[in-house]
């Protein structure tokens, strides 16, 4: 690999390689792409993507949170774990390989601590979880300075921590990574002399009894953020320093309702899709991403419930419904965009697809 001369960074217009594949544990692979103009990578450290999977059928989209920190730029690598539901992720693991190409949108996403700063960080997660922890704290390592860091990770079976090993090496290097791994239950002949059972506030007082000083950032399934939230309020703890991802968006997180226009179902609407020289009636109750399907037309889309920005198209006319989640910044709705997923036309409107 030559030395950079001429820096340029990726874009999402030029589709990602496949270059290497890393069995993490059961179920669970990283996955490392680069470019193939060789552009580097420059993301918020715990940002995701939203990748193009062309299952047989027509192509699904899936968001994933970026496990390599843009201290590493030459590639992007994300870590997946394939559910028993799974449909994207179980079709990674059996069909991508070492040299496929594929569309990745992004990276996107404000779960960074890039946007909160902070003498000390208190990282808890569960599960696949982890990944923006990994990433977070592989920044903090790269930038040659002595973090402080309590990092908690919960998982059903030692076997099943994922990215372990590259957490340990890491901690291994520096006494400002102090590791907690927290699991359900032994695996079998292996003995396990760290925490068990099922994480709990005695457990966050032992780990990190200066919880109250740190900044907090969780990722997890959404019973265990709430575990972890509903535990740090009744210790007392400054919520507004608590920071979580998910994908699971709770209704009191959505944006506020507008009260002056409220679509109506019984109310016809006609979305003009510019691009495709496609024009689809509705109704006022209709999302766009669900009209837009129905017309046989494509948005990219991945959690559908405006968090994660995958399904972001421009309007040029009319006026719609939106109540959404984060996905979108103020300044991208101020410039026209909106959110398929979960916006409404309210008359005439047209978007660019």
């Amino acid at each position: 690999m030559t030395a950079f001369k001429n820096l340029t960074f990726w874009n999402d217009a030029e589709e990602l390689e496949c270059v290497t594949r890393t069995p993490e544990a059961p179920n669970v692979v990283t996955f490392s792409f680069q470019s193939p103009s060789g552009a580097l990578f420059n993301h918020d450290p715990g940002q995701f993507v939203t990748l193009e999977l062309p299952l047989p059928g027509g192509p699904l989209y899936r968001t994933y949170t970026i496990s390599s920190s843009p201290s590493r730029p030459t590639a992007l690598t994300i870590t997946v774990k394939a559910q028993s539901d799974s449909v994207g992720t179980r079709w990674m693991l059996d069909n991508l390989r070492k040299g496929m190409c594929i569309r990745a949108i992004g990276p996107a996403g404000k779960f960074s601590i890039v946007h909160h700063p902070a003498e000390k960080y208190l990282f808890i997660s569960a599960g696949s979880g982890i990944t923006p922890m990994v990433a977070m704290t592989t920044w903090l390592y790269d930038s040659g300075r002595e973090p402080d860091i309590v990092f908690i990770n919960c998982a059903r079976r030692p076997s099943e921590i994922i990215l372990r090993d590259r957490m340990e090496l890491m901690a291994s290097r520096i006494v400002g990574i102090d590791l907690k791994w927290v699991v359900e239950e032994a695996d079998p002949f292996r003995p396990w002399t760290g925490y068990r059972g099922m994480f709990n506030q005695i457990m966050l007082g032992l780990m990190a009894q200066d919880y109250l000083d740190r900044e907090v950032f969780c990722c997890g399934p959404e019973p265990f953020m709430r575990a972890v939230r509903e535990a740090l309020a009744a210790l007392g703890y400054d919520m507004s320093r608590y920071h979580q991802e998910s994908f699971q968006a709770e209704p009191e997180h959505a944006e506020e309702v507008p009260q002056d226009v409220v679509p109506d179902a019984q109310n016809r609407a006609e979305i003009e899709f510019a691009l495709s020289g496609v024009t689809a009636k509705c109704n006022e109750t209709d999302t766009i991403l669900a009209a837009a399907k129905a017309a046989g037309l494509v948005i990219p889309s991945g959690c559908s419930m405006g968090i994660c920005g995958t399904c972001k198209v421009l309007k040029t006319e009319g006026q719609v419904h939106m109540v959404h989640n984060g996905g979108i910044t103020e300044e991208d709705v101020d410039e026209g965009y909106i959110l398929a997923c979960c916006s409404k036309p309210l008359g005439r409107i047209s978007v660019e697809v």
